[in-house]
């Protein structure tokens, strides 16, 4: 890019051009001084200031001039704020659906339809042939619309391999046993397989996870580590004797006596249910008899 310019009418207007980016700018203080200008195309160049605005370093106001042929006037075509090879700028921009990675998918995401995605390929169409179907459909599980493809199979046995619960992570490198020799391991079918499996073990820090037959844990079925006794000093137990109750033998506790049973309890309580004696009971008074006239006998 050429940094001078044949054009002496374009060329010495820089005044003209200083005057349209500081109406651009707002602001004279944010305009600087002229950097130089660049040959865009026959008589048409454009002059470069460097800005001064505040989170706009390294930017550069641009103003582009022009003259008619033979003219000797120069004309504003545009002004615009620009990024220089020192600016500072953001990323580019990326499609939201390229800008997903790996665990960005929450609940409720959905990731975009890929029709053209690599990692599948047709499932199996039905042939009608028995033989055939049985074994795609039962056996294969391929009765989907669309299947993993030998490019996503390599692919997830790649990252599979190469991550965390692949033969290189620490913890596998610590172990002392394979999980291809642990009764804990759910064996995948087809060419996966001969080099992953499932981890069933609750106590293992991969249960549930596909890992790879040279990885390994703690959590081996097979461990055949001794009990190491504790290395924490045995001692005599500490008794207290202030604060402990003392409480004497049963052999030496007093004798009571024993409390004679009264026998006639229930009869006084029958006694008491009986009414009272006669003795006790009110005596009815007979009334006074009435004066009776005597007869008198004849002599």
């Amino acid at each position: 890019m050429a940094t001078a310019t044949k054009d002496a009418v374009l060329g010495s207007a820089v005044d003209l051009a200083r005057e349209v980016a500081i109406e651009l700018a707002g602001n004279p203080a944010d305009v600087g001084e002229h950097l130089g200008v660049v040959v865009e195309g026959e008589r048409l160049i454009s002059h470069r200031f460097a800005s001064l605005a505040r989170g706009y370093r390294g930017w550069e106001w641009t103003v582009t001039v022009s003259r008619v042929p033979r003219g000797r006037i120069a004309t504003v075509c545009e002004a615009e704020l620009l990024p220089g090879e020192d600016a500072i700028l953001g990323t580019d921009w990326v499609p939201w659906s390229e800008r997903l990675r790996p665990g960005d998918v929450g609940p409720g995401d959905v990731l975009p339809f890929r029709a053209d995605d690599p990692r599948l390929e047709p499932g199996w169409t039905p042939t009608g042939d028995p033989e055939l179907d049985e074994v795609a459909i039962d056996e294969l599980a391929l009765a989907r619309v669309r299947v993993l493809s030998p490019q996503g199979r390599d692919e997830a046995a790649e990252r599979w391999f190469r991550g965390s619960n692949g033969p290189t992570s620490p913890g596998s490198l610590a172990s002392a046993a394979a999980c291809q020799t642990c009764g804990f391991l759910i064996p995948l079918q087809g060419p996966l397989g001969t080099v992953f499996g499932v981890c069933a073990n609750e106590w293992s820090p991969d249960d549930g996870k596909v890992v790879s037959l040279e990885h390994g844990c703690g959590a081996h079925s097979e461990t055949g580590n001794e009990p190491v006794p504790t290395e924490w000093p045995e001692s005599a137990p500490l008794i207290d004797e202030l604060r402990i109750d003392v409480i004497p033998a049963l052999s030496t506790l007093p004798h009571a006596e024993p409390v004679a049973e009264v026998a006639d309890e229930p009869a006084a309580e029958a006694a008491d249910d009986e009414p009272a004696d006669d003795a006790d009971a009110p005596t009815e008074v007979a009334p006074a008899a009435e004066d009776t006239p005597v007869a008198h006998s004849e002599p």
